[in-house]
Formats: structure tokens, sequence, C-alpha cells
């Protein structure tokens, strides 16, 4: 019976025909990216001008070349989160910790604004053993039980910067127990002005961090009690900003020792010009004023005396009046209002 196919066909396999330059039909692939060829390093300098969130968002997923100098410890020696973010906190919160996990052991420098929390804060501590500096910018979830509790994990901090949050003074005594080579601390508050006297982290910090170099209490409830200890207990000081910590008013024999000893001097009303959260001061001092306080003098035109009747003890343009300031005022020198 024939077969209603018909014959079955053999199939030869054949190479695909070359052109007559004998290179293969297809398209040659493209080139690499001119900055894959870049030095190690230089890629690394170029990628560490980022930010952590461009750095792990986008820089990460280039090309295997970036991603592997991104995952580099060497990378992440140093973390700054202070840059403005359209991220919310808990996405900030994932980066640092991811920031953290790359670093292996090998961060020195972190820098954390706004977001941190207590959960975050010792998640850093407890894989960070080689930390030198802390700096933390109104965290105000940082407690301070669990600031002192990554103090204790962090014992080759040399550099304690805390701003716009409450510390304790337990927090105080036990980051100078803890960290031995603390060289700068830093405590910054808003700078605002209320009757409040307080010298107790004055002391503290004199009595547990003898060897600091460079000390900041800007906006400071202490007086001269906290100023003295701190020059007699911190004898290696060669910065100390007390601006905005208006209830010190240092008699003569405490200026003189402070100028001596103390280089670089900051006093309560020197120059905010230089301070990086100038602004921020600022606008709060604008804010209290709004609400009806204000200490400060104001000035007067001489076409408007005709509307003052001041005698001599109580007219403020007058130098009578600073005769009589040592019985207003007797903690605060005249010089400061002239």
């Amino acid at each position: 019976m024939p077969n209603r196919y018909g014959r079955r066909q053999k199939f030869v396999w054949r190479p695909k025909k070359k052109d007559p330059a004998g290179a293969p039909s297809t398209a040659p692939p493209p080139p690499p990216p001119p900055w894959v060829e870049l030095p190690r390093d230089l890629t690394a300098n170029i990628l560490q001008r980022l930010g952590v969130e461009d750095v792990l968002r986008n820089a990460i997923m280039v090309c295997t070349t970036w991603r592997n100098v991104c995952k580099d410890p060497t990378m992440w020696r140093v973390i700054n989160m202070s840059k403005p973010s359209f991220s919310d906190d808990d996405e900030l919160e994932d980066m640092c910790r991811h920031a953290v996990e790359l670093s292996q052991g090998e961060l020195n420098e972190i820098i954390i604004e706004d977001f941190c929390t207590n959960e975050l804060l010792l998640y850093i501590a407890q894989r960070s053993s080689k930390l030198k500096k802390l700096r933390l910018v109104s965290c105000y979830c940082v407690s301070n039980d669990c600031l002192s509790k990554a103090a204790i994990q962090l014992p080759l901090l040399q550099d304690i910067q805390i701003y716009f949050c409450s510390l304790s003074v337990e927090f105080i005594k036990t980051a100078g127990r803890s960290c031995p080579l603390l060289k700068s601390f830093t405590y910054n508050k808003d700078g605002c002005r209320d009757e409040l006297v307080c010298d107790e982290e004055a002391v503290a910090v004199a009595e547990h961090m003898k060897g600091l170099h460079h000390l900041s209490l800007f906006g400071s409830n202490m007086t001269n009690k906290g100023l003295r200890a701190i020059v007699d207990g911190c004898p290696h000081l060669k910065s100390l900003d007390m601006r905005r910590c208006f209830n010190v008013a240092p008699e003569a024999d405490l200026l003189e020792k402070c100028s001596k000893q103390i280089k670089d001097l900051k006093y309560p009303y020197d120059s905010m010009s230089d301070y990086e959260f100038s602004d921020y001061v600022e606008a709060y001092d604008e804010l209290q004023y709004s609400m009806g306080f204000s200490d400060e003098g104001y000035d007067f035109d001489d076409e408007y005396d005709e509307y003052f009747d001041y005698d001599d003890y109580t007219d403020p343009f007058s130098h009578e009046y600073f005769e009589h300031f040592d019985d207003l005022y007797p903690n605060v020198p005249p010089e400061w209002f002239m």
C-alpha cells in the first residue's frame, strides 16, 4: 500500500552563512558606557558625593560595576542622612538600616535628622562598634534611656552632637563614663528666653567629660556656677560655645580665667551669623515676640522723644540709667546692653 504522505524527507543541519569579511551576520553588542571603565576608587569617590537615598534608590541599579562599588563596606564609613527628602520616615529608616548593613561594622560617622527612633539607634549601636561620631538633629522620638544604652555599646565615640532634643543628666554621666575617648560634645537647645535656671547638665559635663577639647552648650540654662564648674573640670578645653546662655553673667575673675584657658570662646550675646541653625532660632524668636514676649529694648528716633517722659533713674537711653543697673540686674554686665 502506497504511503499517503509520500516519501519522508531527510533534514541536514548546515551552519549559517557568513559575510565576505568572515564575521557573523548578527550585529555586535554595543560598547559599555564610559563610566564603567573608570578606576574603582574614582567611581567610589564620585558615588560618595551622592546622598544615601540617591545611592540606594538609583546608583546601585545602574550597572554591575556600580552595584559592586555601592556594596563595598568602605562606601559606608560615613552615613549622612540630613538632607531634605521626599521619602517618609519609615522609608528613610529602612534605607538607614540597609546602609548600616552594607557598612559591615566599618561605620565611623553617622548623621541623622528628624527620623531617628529608639529601635533604629539601638540597631546602629549593635552593629557599629567602631563608630566615632554620632550626630542627631531634631530626633524627638529618641529617649534618654536609649541614648544611654547606645553610648554603652559605642566605647570609641569621640564626638557626640545632639541638637534640639532634651538630654538628661544621667545620659551625660553615662556617655562620659562609657566613652573615654570623647573629645567633643555638643548639646544645643533652641535658645529660647525663659526664666528656668539649671546647672546640673553643666556640672555633669565638668565631672564626667574631663577630657573634652570642644564643648557647645548653645541655649543652656546654666548660670555662672555651671560655667565655673566647666572651666575648672575641663582643663583641656579649646573651644566653648555658650551663645544664648542668658543666665550666664561671669564676674571679672571668671571672665579672665575663661579667656586665658579657652582659645575659642563664644559669649551669650555673640553673633549667630556662623551658626548653622540661626534661621531656626530667629524664627523661634519671632514666634515668641509675636506672642508678646521680649526682653530686648527698642530704638526710637529723636523725633519721638517728646512722647516719652523719663526721669534719670528710669530712662533707658541715658547713661544715668546704667549707674543703677547693678541694683536692677545684679547678674548681668551692663556692657552687654550698651
